[in-house]
C-alpha cells in the first residue's frame, strides 16, 4: 500500500535557537552586577617597630572574642580599647586562632575601623 511520493526529510533550522542563546547570553551579561573588591587596610607583624602602651592584643578563637586574655562581647571592644590606647593610630593586634573562620576576623575589623582605629595588625 503506498500513500503517495515520499518527500525528504527536512533538517530542523537552529539559527532561531542560537539568536535566543545568544540574546539570554547579552540580557545577563547586562543585567548582572559586577563585584566590587574591597581592600581592608591591614599590616602584618614581622617586620619590626616601636609598640609602646599596654597590651592590645584581641584573640579570635572559634566563637570567642577576648582582649589581653579576658572574653569580651563584640559591642564592647571599641569601648574597652578606647581606655587602652592614647591615638587611633596605637597599634591593636589581631590574632586569628584554631576555628576561627575569616568572617569573624573581618567582622572584627569592621568594628574597629568604624570606631575609628587605623593602625590593625595581624599576627599569626
Amino acid at each position: 500500500m503506498s500513500f503517495g511520493t515520499e518527500r525528504a526529510r527536512r533538517r530542523p533550522n537552529l539559527t532561531p535557537m542560537i539568536d535566543v542563546v545568544f540574546l539570554l547570553l547579552v540580557f545577563f551579561m547586562l543585567a548582572s552586577r559586577f563585584g566590587t573588591d574591597r581592600a581592608l587596610p591591614l599590616s602584618v607583624a614581622g617586620g619590626g617597630g616601636a609598640y609602646s602602651g599596654p597590651p592590645r592584643l584581641i584573640d579570635l578563637a572559634g566563637d570567642s572574642l577576648r582582649l589581653n586574655g579576658v572574653e569580651i562581647a563584640p559591642e564592647a571592644l571599641a569601648g574597652a580599647l578606647q581606655s587602652l590606647t592614647d591615638s587611633p593610630a596605637d597599634a591593636i593586634i589581631l590574632r586569628a586562632g584554631d576555628g576561627a573562620d575569616l568572617q569573624a576576623l573581618v567582622a572584627v575589623m569592621d568594628r574597629l575601623t568604624g570606631a575609628g582605629f587605623t593602625r590593625l595588625v595581624l599576627v599569626e
